[in-house]
């Protein structure tokens, strides 16, 4: 491990000519996959040493090697695997005149497979941003798996949901609707694999689904909780 007066010398693993994504394109025209976070300086603590990049089917893993100063001012080499798949939106639509909340229920293979008794959560409605702003883009979402057309978005707050391993920070809405502002039948897009049904709540219903398991997606959690606390719902 260097000292602590050291210099470390930032530079990338020596990939494979041909792997995607490196020096030439991969599947989704990408490349220099292998270079993120080489530039960072905003902590003096940390020195990025280098970048693997490990799988870019479509969302992007990658291990890092960076040098941390501890608390006790020795340096010490670390790795980390990141998976990098974009940041996303999640809104809370109500009906402050019925006391409803609009979610999604849809299947979830990676809770399937982790213990969940069929996959299929709860949720907010959510979507990765992709080339769109956190505005634009929960606007968007909100139509395809909803069918609501949104109309004014009060932001709630950004957080990142899985820091340990995942980079995606998330962007927290929530917004009035009303009947006749269903205007699809919502679903999601079919030519993406998505099969969401509509579900139409109580929010108290909703709220207590948190206690019992039966809303157990963390987004979902978080904004019900602030509609109880901070929001519409809450007890003045």
């Amino acid at each position: 491990m260097p000292p602590a007066t050291s210099t470390t010398t930032t530079t990338t693993s020596t990939p494979s000519p041909a792997q995607p994504g490196t020096r030439v394109p991969d599947h989704r025209g990408r490349t220099d996959l292998d270079r993120t976070g080489l530039d960072l300086t905003g902590n003096p603590r940390v020195r990025v040493v280098a970048v693997e990049l490990l799988a870019a089917a479509w969302h992007v893993l990658r291990r890092t090697t960076f040098d941390y100063r501890g608390a006790d001012g020795r340096w010490v080499r670390q790795q980390r695997e990141t998976y990098d798949r974009g940041n996303g939106a999640t809104v809370l639509l109500y009906d402050p005149d019925r006391a409803t909340v609009l979610l999604t229920r849809q299947f979830r293979f990676p809770v399937y497979v982790n213990g969940h008794p069929d996959g299929m959560l709860l949720e907010a409605a959510a979507g990765l941003l992709d080339d769109d702003d956190p505005e634009t883009a929960i606007r968007r979402e909100a139509q395809e798996e909803t069918g609501v057309q949104v109309g004014a978005l009060e932001r709630v707050f950004d957080a990142w949901m899985s820091p340990g391993s995942v980079t995606e920070r998330l962007h927290f809405w929530a917004a009035p609707y009303t009947p006749a502002q269903r205007t699809g039948a919502g679903g999601g897009v079919a030519a993406e694999g998505e099969d969401i049904e509509v579900v139409e709540l109580p929010f108290a219903d909703a709220l207590a689904m948190t206690l019992t398991g039966e809303v157990a997606d963390a987004k979902t959690i978080m904004l019900l909780q602030w509609a109880a606390l901070h929001g519409p719902f809450r007890t003045r």
